[in-house]
């Protein structure tokens, strides 16, 4: 059975609206073998039409030049791409299939033989539809230790409590760090009288 994973950069104040200005500084070997691990396990794109065209206005054009980026160029315009969109317009790239209602679709994408992780790369509004139906199976977050101060953030402020499970995490050298959550229950039903007693415990010791 297919999975979604999502993979975002983000600002330490969860600004996932990237800005060239703080993102590339952060841009080395590391984060380019994370971004690297994340389009080699996948089988598909998910990407909502913002996202969409902005991908197709640079990587087909990366890719005719020939420069050092265009073998991933290449490698994204042959995966195929899944476009959440309601419009009728040609989508313009190779490889490329229109997905009408998302939330709709998510069975049969789910059951499809040829697919078992199904990448929603940046696609904010995507990321926020997967989640708030439960539709999320990995979060993957390149998190840039800078203030972004503006930008749209990952989650919306009226989300509602999403409790994650942290199943992976590594520090790159510029300070970036790669969290990998997955949705989890929260770990237990404490209340302040339990934290109270740990807090007790903890100035016996």
């Amino acid at each position: 059975m297919a999975r979604f994973v999502s993979t975002l950069f983000c600002s330490l104040d969860g600004v996932a609206e990237v800005d060239p200005a703080w993102h590339f500084p952060y841009f080395d070997e590391h984060m380019a073998a994370a971004v690297t691990e994340d389009y080699n396990d996948a089988d598909a794109l998910l990407l909502g039409r913002v996202t969409y065209d902005s991908f197709a206005g640079a990587w087909p054009d990366r890719e005719a030049a020939g420069g050092e980026d265009a073998a991933f160029a290449a490698q994204l315009g042959d995966l195929r791409k899944l476009v959440a969109t309601r419009g009728s317009q040609s989508l313009g790239w190779r490889n490329v299939e229109p997905v009408a209602d998302l939330l709709t679709a998510i069975p049969s994408l789910r059951l499809d033989p040829d697919l078992r992780t199904i990448l929603v790369a940046g696609s904010i509004s995507i990321v926020r539809e997967l989640l708030s139906a439960g539709e999320l199976d990995e979060l993957r977050l390149l998190m840039h230790p800078v203030l972004a101060g503006t930008g749209r953030r990952i989650f919306a402020a009226d989300a509602g409590m999403q409790p994650l499970e942290l199943v992976h995490s590594e520090a790159f050298p510029t300070g970036v760090v790669r969290l990998i959550y997955r949705p989890a229950a929260l770990p237990g039903s404490a209340g302040y009288a339990e934290a109270a007693h740990q807090l007790g415990e903890h100035g016996e010791a």
